[in-house]
């Protein structure tokens, strides 16, 4: 949790000034959603601060928020398991690395395989 804070923040530390209001900068809201053959997309398998448990990731997308929750939910669907959407990346719980891959490129994305 602090970590996001801090994150949040992007270098601001600390102000003397008391009419210091800081402006948090909107970094996806105003992207467009490029076409899915335009999207270079990898995925790749996670243990990191999970415990053992195996997470597969899907990082890369450009575009809304919404979109990358819609493709989420559909993978989500697909391999029928749980997961989540943070930090412009896809979570799914689970082994499914080439599952995900498949039903990527059948939707016409561009798909690089890691680790």
């Amino acid at each position: 949790m602090s970590k996001n804070k801090k994150q949040s923040y992007e270098g601001v530390v600390y102000s003397t000034d008391s009419n210091f209001n800081f402006q948090f900068a909107e970094v996806f809201a105003d992207l467009e959603t490029a076409p899915n053959q335009q999207q270079n997309l990898k995925v790749l398998l996670d243990r990191k601060q999970r415990k053992g448990k195996v997470v597969t990731m899907v990082t890369g997308f450009q575009g809304k928020l919404a979109d990358l929750e819609a493709l989420g939910k559909m993978l989500k669907q697909k391999c029928g398991v749980g997961g989540a959407v943070k930090d412009m990346e896809i979570m799914i719980q689970g082994d499914f690395k080439q599952k995900i891959a498949d039903l990527l490129i059948q939707e016409g994305y561009k798909v690089k395989l890691h680790g």
